[in-house]
């Protein structure tokens, strides 16, 4: 395996562990659905290029970065953007343009993707509101830049920036609190994109009863909504809350 295959795995590991702490287990079966296997899509060419064509490979970069129809920012920028080297940026721009070769992903295109990772369930809610958390300058497509931004965050972002991240995909309108309706939006999309492959099986009023209990911990002051400050210190302080809100499994 070539040192860039060796980062890919390094990075997906990580997703694996993360994710390892959700309430709610899907089997996996021999496509690999998990998050390993998501983050993996978009690596299609880690682990065929060879150590010795990773030059050419730079150079090939480097010139299709001005062939696409949008032209992601300089390496160097992203690199000081993102907590992300310029190897790993150009295995990340490599699987990106794989995927999307006009250099941007609309909200069709990335709901497609992603729901061949979930064929039991449907994932278009859910996929929904994820290309809303990524799609940041809402102009109603995903850039490389977004996309990478997002990524470091999840990936390699503190505590307090993977829950600032988090509060904005409950935060639907995004008028600065999340309220009931937002949060049951948010998790009837979880468990339809499940489907039936959920482990423990869930009842229909499962969604609705999980709101109600984050809302008893997190709306401290019993106005109907929950403020940034309050979803950051209640998820810091409550184990089950954060693995329960599934906040790094399905985030991405």
């Amino acid at each position: 395996m070539d040192s860039q295959a060796k980062r890919v795995e390094t990075i997906s590991a990580r997703l694996d562990a993360a994710g390892s702490s959700t309430g709610y287990v899907c089997p996996q079966n021999g496509h690999g659905r998990g998050v390993r296997a998501r983050l993996m899509k978009l690596f299609p060419c880690s682990s065929a290029k060879k150590s010795s064509t990773s030059s050419q490979s730079n150079v090939e970069d480097e010139l299709e970065l001005s062939a696409v129809r949008h032209r992601p920012e300089g390496l160097e920028q992203l690199e000081a953007l993102t907590r992300f080297n310029r190897k790993e940026l150009q295995i990340l721009y490599r699987g990106f343009k794989n995927e999307c070769p006009s250099g941007v992903v609309n909200e069709d295109t990335f709901k497609d993707i992603y729901s061949q990772f979930f064929p039991q369930g449907d994932a278009s809610k859910y996929a929904h509101f994820l290309f809303n958390a990524f799609d940041t300058n809402k102009d109603g497509s995903v850039s490389f830049e977004d996309f990478v931004m997002g990524l470091s965050i999840l990936l390699r972002g503190s505590v307090q920036e993977k829950l600032n991240w988090a509060f904005n995909l409950y935060d639907i309108n995004k008028d600065g609190y999340i309220t009931k309706e937002e949060m049951l939006d948010i998790m009837k999309a979880i468990y339809d994109m499940m489907g039936k492959c959920t482990y423990p099986l869930v009842k229909d009023d499962t969604p609705r009863q999980h709101v109600e209990l984050f809302f008893q911990k997190m709306d401290k002051n019993k106005d109907g909504v929950v403020t940034i400050d309050e979803f950051i210190d209640c998820c810091q302080n409550d184990e089950n809350i954060m693995r329960s809100m599934q906040l790094f499994e399905n985030v991405i």
